[in-house]
């Protein structure tokens, strides 16, 4: 009796090194879309809200930075409103895009993003939530995209943010960036060890 021909699960692929000729091409000399890869700018000179500077480094399980990750951040509007049909509460601001795409520097392994200082939102039951920037990470030797949220020390609604409250106290930390001066936000994201940052299953 012969046996089923039975296909199995092919093994998972990592995201690198190819991700940023896919994600990022002008990034690794390949020139696309005029020069500029796509998401790389939020902002125009009419974007409402107080504009930062997100900044931070990836460091893997050995504290070794990652010079090969692709960092993307979705958030909303200074008012609080994501650019999507899916966003009814308002209309979004259309001179601020609410996603941006950056590659970690291959020398120094940072990323750095210009945007602007989201305002609150709510959870789909109505619970308010903190200003917070959505972040996707992935690099070689990730085989599924690293999901998390970054906060800011300065926000009281931080104390009732359904997320966040969610989180055991000890590890709240890993979710808030550090502010470096009057605009300028660092979020280093540790993949593995003691500080580990806090990712989502979402």
């Amino acid at each position: 009796m012969t046996k089923p021909n039975i296909l199995h699960e092919s093994p998972s692929q990592t995201a690198g090194p190819y991700v940023h000729i896919g994600c990022a091409p002008n990034f690794v000399g390949i020139q696309m879309y005029g020069g500029k890869d796509l998401a790389s700018n939020m902002l125009d000179p009419e974007t409402s809200g107080e504009r930062i500077t997100l900044t931070g480094t990836i460091t893997d399980g050995d504290g070794k930075l990652v010079l090969d990750g692709l960092v993307e951040i979705w958030q909303a509007d200074a008012n609080g409103v994501y650019p999507s049909a899916a966003d009814t509460s308002g209309t979004a601001d259309p001179h601020f895009t609410g996603f941006g795409r950056c590659p970690t520097n291959l020398d120094t392994g940072i990323y750095q993003f210009q945007t602007i200082k989201p305002g609150q939102t709510k959870m789909r039951d109505g619970r308010a939530q903190a200003p917070h920037i959505t972040m996707w990470i992935v690099a070689r030797g990730i085989n599924i995209g690293l999901q998390t949220r970054v906060y800011f020390p300065d926000e009281s609604a931080n104390a009732t943010d359904p997320l966040l409250q969610s989180v055991p106290e000890d590890r709240r930390h890993t979710l808030i960036a550090h502010k470096l001066d009057d605009q300028t936000y660092q979020f280093n994201i540790v993949l593995q060890g003691d500080e580990e940052t806090v990712f989502l299953d979402i």
